[in-house]
């Protein structure tokens, strides 16, 4: 015979939720500084890249259809 699955409940699901998140957290480990700069300038680094190619769009925009 076939078992039914049941649904999860909301609580199940908030369980589940909390679990994975502890075993998330357990898994990870906090940067060196070397890594944090690292990651911060590359960031940075993207950040501007997309402003300055909203600001192109933009300016294109304004100058072209306006």
């Amino acid at each position: 015979m076939e078992q039914l699955e049941e649904k999860p409940t909301l609580i199940g699901k908030f369980k589940n939720f909390v679990r994975e998140c502890i075993r998330v957290l357990k898994v990870t480990k906090k940067p060196t500084k070397e890594e944090f700069k690292t990651i911060s300038k590359i960031s940075g680094l993207g950040i501007l890249i997309i402003g300055l190619i909203g600001f192109i769009v933009h300016l294109i925009d304004v100058l072209l259809f306006r």
